[in-house]
């Protein structure tokens, strides 16, 4: 899902010059943190462990993530 999620933010970027692709890839990462971050305090909330829910938190943030900035990188060469 985060994987989608954020190549509609870097589509988005690449639709609208005001936006630009890396500002998308920007706002991409810091609004999947707090979501993942959110999601491994709800888990906390319901009786996990932090050290459980770590390795989640990692393996929903870091593939999205590396998605937007790859793309903010490689489609935001023109953004400058």
């Amino acid at each position: 899902m985060g994987i989608l999620l954020a190549l509609v933010f870097l589509a988005a970027g690449a639709r609208s010059p005001a936006i630009g692709v890396r500002r998308a890839a920007g706002a991409f990462v810091g609004m999947w943190a707090i979501t993942t971050i959110a999601n491994m305090a709800w888990g906390v909330h319901e009786g996990y462990s932090a050290a459980e829910e770590l390795p989640i938190l990692v393996a929903n943030f870091l593939p999205a993530s590396v998605v937007a900035a790859v793309g903010g990188l490689v489609l935001g060469r023109d953004d400058r």
